[in-house]
């Protein structure tokens, strides 16, 4: 009885341990860097609890932040300027879909959210240009797909943002320039609970 007892947990372990179940929950962070849409560099980082509602289908909420250093437009000066963007708050409902589930430690997945973002303040470089610090951007919703693959508890992932542009005003409310707020981002990441993905015993 007590051998039994013993085999019946230990497949348990096993399978807790080697597949991602339906109702579990994970949590995983994401590191990476970004690239706007018409030139410059970033970094982001992503916190995103997730629900299995299947066992190859994954839904959560992520929490973002990305710092670019990008090209803005101002109106009244043909040249572009580079500007200074200090952060990009996001908050988007997500779901992951997973190819491979039971068929080995490594799955190959697509995914897709759409949420919140919040613009921050850009600071334009130029001698000639009047009231051109705390420029306001607006508020935006907007979708984003991805695409990677996890490896038991780590995951690799590239993502593309479409988050529209943006109307940059002056301290007194005036529209002066534009941004482009669309951004590619490549991240690597982990994630914690739900299993891992691995071959799931047969019992």
């Amino acid at each position: 009885m007590k051998k039994l007892l013993g085999v019946l947990v230990a497949l348990l372990i096993i399978n807790t341990a080697y597949s991602q179940q339906a109702g579990k929950f994970r949590y995983q962070m994401d590191l990476g860097f970004a690239a706007p849409k018409d030139g410059g560099i970033g970094a982001m980082v992503h916190l995103e609890p997730q629900i299995l509602v299947l066992d190859n289908l994954a839904v959560g909420l992520r929490m973002g932040v990305t710092g670019m250093a990008k090209d803005v437009t101002y109106y009244e000066i043909p040249d572009d300027y580079e500007g200074e963007l200090s952060a990009n708050l996001s908050v988007s409902g997500t779901a992951n879909y997973y190819f491979n589930y039971g068929k080995g430690k490594v799955a190959p997945y697509v995914g897709a959210g759409f949420g919140y973002y919040a613009l921050s303040n850009i600071e334009v470089e130029g001698d000639n240009i009047e009231d051109a610090n705390n420029l306001e951007a607006s508020f935006a919703w907007a979708p984003m797909v991805r695409v990677g693959v996890e490896l038991q508890k780590f995951r690799i992932g590239a993502e593309y943002n479409f988050v529209p542009s943006s109307n940059l005003q002056n301290v007194n409310g005036e529209v002066i320039g534009k941004a482009t707020n669309e951004y590619f981002g490549f991240t690597l990441g982990f994630f914690v609970g739900g299993g891992r993905w691995g071959n799931k015993p047969n019992i």
